[in-house]
């Protein structure tokens, strides 16, 4: 476990990308995640497990920005420079696509719960204590959103 913030940041970013739909936003909230942590850094007690402390900053500055933006509607779903001008054609490419589509349509507890014991590779322990609750809802959620993404994504016969 390392104290060494700038080794986190590959993890923070996967983890912003599976929160936020754009990857502007993603880079935006880790930014935000990084600038919290230094302010806070007085807080942090040396030793424990400075990926969870990371998580839980960037979460919960994830939900104050979403709170923000609700009350603060500035007509950015009309903006054209946020679409993409040409699709890519790569195969690779429309399956992950279709990954991260099914991944954004699944309730956010079971997609965070999927992110972070999946793709981030951290234990049911963390996750529970990044996500505030019960290492047995951490393990059915994962369950649940793995059966989901199972059944969205298996091509039918």
């Amino acid at each position: 476990m390392s104290d060494n913030v700038l080794d986190h940041i590959p993890a923070l970013r996967a983890y912003a990308r599976s929160l936020c739909k754009h990857g502007q936003d993603a880079d935006d909230l880790v930014q935000e995640t990084l600038l919290r942590a230094i302010e806070h850094a007085d807080k942090y007690q040396s030793g424990t497990y400075m990926r969870a402390w990371l998580f839980t900053i960037m979460r919960n500055r994830f939900y104050t920005n979403v709170r923000k933006a609700a009350r603060e509607r500035t007509g950015s779903e009309d903006c054209v420079s946020g679409q993409l001008v040409s699709q890519p054609t790569q195969e690779w490419h429309l399956r992950h696509q279709e990954l991260w589509d099914q991944l954004a349509r699944m309730p956010r507890h079971y997609r965070e719960a999927i992110i972070l014991v999946s793709v981030l590779g951290e234990s049911y322990l963390r996750a529970a204590e990044i996500l505030e609750c019960d290492i047995g809802t951490i393990k059915s959620r994962v369950n649940r959103a793995r059966g989901l993404l199972k059944h969205a994504l298996e091509p039918e016969f």
